[in-house]
């Protein structure tokens, strides 16, 4: 396993989706946690790629919750499979629908959270509770409409709330993500403090771009 895992790491470093991938699946029914959430992780970029089928995304987004989901059961512990279990059922959102997303969203923030209780310096975990912070004080109004129909306490958030996860990652990890730094700027602009918003984005502009989507970013 200790092989398969530093083998895997090598790949994952190098960006060698496909071919961890394939590494990876021939071990599926492993009883591993470790193993198990690197290959939900692996599933789920093969996913991302553009040159994936939509038919093959859904399939793999799916298989991906199914792999995390056994990473959990096997060890409950283990900070990284809460981490991917929660952007796993995430991804699923997508094709579920408003009314599962909503759900789904306080399962998301209970895995975030205990990740960040298991490890305090995941800058990862900390920056994806900012998203989720972010995503529902962004949320439209047609969205709560929906929410308020279904829960009795929706889930809500606020800017500021964003913010100070995303700053916890920074403090965390100085420097580790395009994407934190681009939504520290962003979630300045919807405070209106547009001085730090521009240091911010000018950060994030000017980040070495190694992956897609630092080059998105």
């Amino acid at each position: 396993v200790e092989e398969v895992i530093e083998q895997a790491d090598y790949l994952y470093g190098s960006g060698e989706t496909e071919k961890l991938y394939r590494l990876l699946v021939q071990h599926k029914n492993s009883e591993d946690a470790e193993l198990l959430w690197r290959l939900a992780r692996a599933s789920r970029d093969l996913a991302q790629l553009s040159s994936t089928s939509t038919e093959e995304k859904k399939q793999l987004v799916y298989e991906a919750l199914e792999y995390a989901k056994k990473a959990l059961e096997k060890n409950e512990s283990n900070f990284a499979a809460h981490k991917w279990y929660a952007i796993c059922i995430s991804d699923v959102g997508d094709y579920e629908g408003i009314k599962a997303k909503i759900a789904n969203a306080f399962v998301i923030k209970e895995h975030f959270q205990k990740a960040i209780e298991l490890n305090p310096k995941d800058a990862t975990s900390i920056h994806l509770m900012g998203i989720w912070c972010y995503s529902f004080a962004e949320m439209p109004w047609y969205q709560r409409k929906i929410a308020a129909m279904l829960f009795a306490t929706p889930p809500t958030s606020t800017y500021k709330e964003a913010l100070r996860y995303f700053h916890m990652a920074e403090e965390a990890d100085p420097n580790f993500y395009s994407k934190n730094l681009l939504f520290l700027g962003k979630t300045y602009l919807k405070l209106n403090n547009k001085k730090m918003a521009l240091l911010w984005l000018s950060k994030a502009k000017d980040y070495p771009a190694h992956t897609e989507e630092d080059k998105q970013v």
